[in-house]
């Protein structure tokens, strides 16, 4: 309720900042943490190759989808926010 009460302007610059700051492809270290976190709680052998693949691809590859899950979300909210939403993430 509090989030559909700011103005558009507001809610396209904290989808942008959620979207990015939970995404953080720009973190590689903390995506890397994830992953080996992952391989040892498996048990599995620690392979520098999968951990390079996987920090340059699949933090963009999310942050990819969940921008247009919000685009396609926003366009059925309200027009205008996705106008503001375009602009503020070409800047």
């Amino acid at each position: 309720e509090f989030f559909y009460n700011l103005n558009d302007s507001i809610k396209a610059f904290f989808i942008l900042l959620v979207t990015d700051f939970f995404v953080g492809f720009h973190s590689t270290r903390g995506w890397e943490l994830v992953i080996r976190w992952v391989y040892n709680d498996f048990g599995w052998a620690p392979n520098e190759l999968i951990f390079t693949i996987f920090v340059c691809s699949f933090p963009v590859i999310l942050d990819t989808c969940l921008k247009f899950w919000v685009f396609f979300c926003l366009n059925r909210l309200s027009p205008s926010l996705v106008v503001i939403y375009h602009s503020i993430s070409e800047a």
